[in-house]
């Protein structure tokens, strides 16, 4: 992988996009430190697996932007921008990413209120009498 690829991860409301380019093992997230943004070590783990995994994440420099949900949903979001990002540098990678389940996009979102009920489905006590 010589030159930059990108990679768009989603989950729930959050989009992460992924840049790996050849570099020193630096990451930034939103332009902070990736220690500052994932403050928990599960969630540094969680975000590098791909890379752990099928690379050496020293030779990368990755630059990631997240927007929109929470910090678990964008956690997962970056973990599937980069697999789509190290599958463009490699498409030999496909088959052991998929059965780990890094290139799968988790669909499940939130589900509307619908009106006459206090959320999605909670409706207010039935009183008989």
């Amino acid at each position: 992988m010589a030159e930059e690829k990108i990679g768009t991860g989603r989950r729930k409301t959050s989009v992460a996009s992924v840049r790996v380019r050849p570099g020193s093992g630096v990451v930034t997230v939103n332009g902070r430190k990736f220690e500052d943004y994932f403050t928990l070590p599960l969630q540094r783990d969680t975000v590098l697996a791909p890379m752990k995994k099928f690379s050496n994440p020293e030779k990368f420099d990755l630059i990631v932007r997240v927007k929109g949900g929470g910090v678990e949903a964008q956690v997962i979001a970056a973990r599937l921008g980069i697999a789509r990002a190290l599958l463009k540098g490699d498409v030999s990678l496909r088959g052991s990413l998929k059965a780990i389940g890094f290139l799968t996009r988790d669909s499940r979102k939130k589900e509307r209120k619908k009106y006459g009920l206090r959320k999605a489905r909670k409706r207010s006590q039935f009183s008989k009498r």
